[in-house]
């Protein structure tokens, strides 16, 4: 067997692919998947094969189940009545009306992970082995499902799972817009390739030309067979027509939610009444997806939705097919698509509504959407000041508060990227007490949430952490599961200096969501100011794990690695790193400090290049600083820890020059520096050396209390104590442990 455990199967018909497939027994088969995105959508495959396991593993593995339910239930809606769900948010629950907001476009390949995850879970439950999961139609397959495909494709333990891929081309039908993994680098990265030549088309059975043409239709028109689709096409439209109002009403009688985003609007555009009954099952396809943030998919449904109303006698299905395409377009990185729409939207009505809407989408598009050199926070204000003055102008009063409130939130955003923060403070808490003010205790619990979530961010940006933290905590109050909440009380409990209240917020970020790197990356962090060597080395790792492209982790672990004699893990790590940025001084700074202890001429020189390229990076001339010294070079040391000290004072680098003026000579200066290396570490290895510092000064009974306090602190400098200064230490006292009354005396 090839040492690549994964195959991408390549040929032009299904009958060849199934039947490539298919071939061979080394494994189980888990699971025989269809992903063409004409079936049910985003997750045609994911879906199915939740469909097939969860079932099972819900009796044996009840409590996996239950820590995967989110990525489970958002890819498999029919599965909701069996999968209990106890983590729904504001967000989740909120009816279309008072939905304000919407999911990061990374949020599919965080669910990609979770069912990574819970794929490795089931698997090892199992045993047996590695079982076969295969796949066809992956060139057609939506983004959600490439994605998927992608991540398990490089993430999959070949012991509990291999994958065989087919598509019918090199290419694979995927719209514009970003995914987090690509599906086809990761086929030719991780899968062996098969191609396989053409065969005969198998018989057919003896079916009229009518029932061949139906027979293809109730299979959704994915059999990329010629000959029944030339059946199909040789009816009349209105005999076409009628096969595909057939089977949407089965597919619809079957009652199982996901074909609501895949057949069932398809075959709606094609019967009868595509103007009414099929725009509006693509409009139901579009709330659903733009909910969930599948965004490729509510592009797509929003283009075909367009195709068949009239903004003059649809305006609400076209308007809800143009701003959820805006919305869908921005998150995708398309935001200059989006631009044009809302232009030609505000050509096309005098809807104040719409108008106030695009105002408001125009304004963030400048202020958020666009690259940051195209920003314009300017052109932003303006159209977020329209948005508000369309708002004071609707009748009702408490839609009028809302809708007021709702567009001067996105002021307040626009006045945040001003850096006008005490503007964007009152524009919020004033937002606050208005809703306060105008609403029922439960309109729009959602929004409320949001805004003192925003205010929470704006207080942190002026300083004012303990305000934050009462908002955040009271957002929590009302939004218990919403992991992000969590996720950034973590974060504003590490700059009040509490790591390990902030590693307990990082978890329940984590427990609460399918999973994301940046929370495992922080909680590394937050584990390394606590000590957890360990522990930090595991997040990092992991982290790397669900986004490879984390140049950060790369430098963390690196430099972890580096400091607990780990050079071939640091080396792998810098290695990693510079592929993905060749340019990056930290790692940059770390091979060459590597490079110091086999090669001290190569470490100076690459070290040298680093500080010409980059000579704010103050680590480097530090770096280079302690190569100058190993060198004997202590004059040229002085002079590289000087400029490191110029960029940024630092306890380490102040030892390391103190000790380079104590060995040329120059004690005064030592001093100095020793001093502040002490004061801030408070290590006895600075007190040791300050104390050969006082005698050198000659200032021996300040020296004799450094040497005491330097022992008393860590019995084991008492040799070096000895052998460093003359002084003898009492050996049945200086071992004694801290707090020890030494005595010294000359020898």
């Amino acid at each position: 067997m090839s040492d690549v455990p994964h195959q991408w199967i390549r040929a032009r018909h299904q009958h060849d692919r199934r039947r490539l497939l298919a071939a061979g027994d080394e494994a189980p088969v888990l699971a025989v998947l269809d992903a063409h995105r004409r079936l049910r959508g985003p997750y045609s495959a994911g879906g199915a094969l939740m469909r097939a396991v969860v079932p099972e593993a819900l009796r044996d593995r009840p409590g996996l189940v239950a820590s995967h339910e989110t990525e489970i239930l958002a890819l498999t809606p029919e599965l909701r009545g069996v999968v209990p769900a106890t983590r729904e948010t504001l967000t989740s629950l909120a009816v279309p009306k008072e939905r304000t907001r919407f999911y990061s476009r990374l949020r599919t390949a965080r669910i990609a992970h979770g069912l990574t995850e819970f794929l490795h879970g089931y698997l090892r439950h199992l045993g047996g082995g590695p079982r076969l999961l295969l796949v066809d139609n992956a060139h057609e397959a939506d983004p959600t499902d490439q994605e998927l495909l992608a991540i398990l494709l490089r993430r999959a333990d070949p012991a509990l799972l291999r994958l065989r891929i087919a598509t019918a081309a090199d290419e694979l039908n995927t719209p514009p817009g970003p995914l987090a993994e690509p599906l086809r680098p990761a086929l030719e990265r991780y899968a062996r390739v098969i191609t396989g030549g053409e065969t005969r088309l198998p018989p057919l059975p003896p079916l009229s030309a009518e029932d061949l043409a139906a027979r293809w239709v109730d299979g959704d028109c994915v059999d990329d067979d010629p000959r029944p689709r030339a059946a199909y096409e040789g009816l009349a439209p209105a005999d076409r027509a009628a096969l595909h109002e057939a089977r949407a009403d089965a597919l619809v009688a079957a009652g199982e939610p996901s074909l609501a985003l895949g057949a069932v609007p398809y075959h709606r555009e094609r019967g009868g009444d595509p103007a009414g009954a099929g725009a509006g099952a693509l409009r139901t396809a579009l709330d659903i997806c733009v909910d969930l943030g599948f965004y490729h998919a509510t592009v797509d449904f929003a283009e075909r939705g367009l195709a068949l109303v009239d903004p003059a006698t649809a305006r609400q299905d076209w308007w809800a097919f143009t701003t959820k395409k805006t919305t869908s377009l921005a998150a995708l990185g398309r935001p200059e698509e989006a631009l044009v729409l809302y232009e030609g939207a505000r050509a096309a009505t005098d809807s104040p509504m719409v108008h106030m809407q695009a105002a408001y989408a125009t304004s963030m598009i400048h202020t958020r959407y666009l690259p940051r050199d195209e920003q314009d926070h300017s052109t932003a204000r303006a159209w977020a000041n329209a948005a508000v003055a369309f708002a004071q102008a609707i009748p009702d009063p408490g839609e009028r508060a809302f809708q007021t409130v709702f567009n001067r939130n996105g002021l307040a955003l626009v006045a945040v990227h001003e850096g006008k923060l005490d503007e964007a403070l009152a524009l919020v808490s004033e937002g606050i007490t208005w809703l306060d003010r105008s609403l029922e205790a439960d309109e729009h619990a959602l929004h409320r949430s949001v805004l003192k979530h925003n205010r929470s961010q704006v207080l942190i940006a002026l300083g004012r952490y303990e305000e934050a933290l009462t908002d955040l905590d009271d957002v929590i109050a009302v939004d218990s599961n919403h992991a992000e909440y969590h996720f950034d009380r973590g974060n504003l409990l590490r700059r009040l200096n509490r790591p390990a209240e902030a590693v307990v917020c990082y978890e329940r970020a984590m427990a609460l969501s399918p999973p994301f790197p940046e929370v495992v990356y922080n909680r590394a962090d937050a584990r390394l100011e606590l000590g957890d060597i360990p522990g930090a080395l595991a997040d990092f790792g992991y982290a790397i794990e669900l986004d490879p492209e984390r140049v950060d982790a790369y430098v963390n672990r690196a430099s972890l690695r580096y400091a607990t004699d780990d050079p071939a893990g640091a080396g792998q790590d810098i290695g990693a790193g510079l592929e993905l940025d060749p340019d990056n001084a930290p790692l940059l700074c770390l091979r060459g400090q590597l490079l110091a202890a086999s090669d001290a001429d190569a470490a100076h020189t690459a070290l040298t290049g680093l500080v010409t390229v980059h000579p704010g990076y103050a680590p480097a001339w530090a770096a280079r600083g302690a190569v100058s010294y190993e060198r004997g070079e202590l004059m040229d040391a002085i002079d590289d820890f000087g400029r490191s000290l110029d960029l940024e004072d630092t306890p380490d680098v102040r030892f390391n020059r103190g000790v380079a003026y104590l060995e040329t000579g120059n004690p005064d200066k030592a001093l100095a520096d020793l001093s502040a290396a002490f004061e801030a570490t408070g290590d006895p290895e600075a007190q040791l050396q300050l104390g050969v510092c006082l005698l050198k000064l000659d200032r021996p009974a300040e020296a004799r209390s450094a040497f005491l306090r330097c022992v008393e602190e860590d019995p084991a400098l008492a040799p070096r104590v000895e052998a460093e200064t003359g002084l003898v230490l009492d050996s049945d006292r200086y071992g004694a442990g801290a707090g020890a009354a030494l005595d010294v005396r000359h020898g």
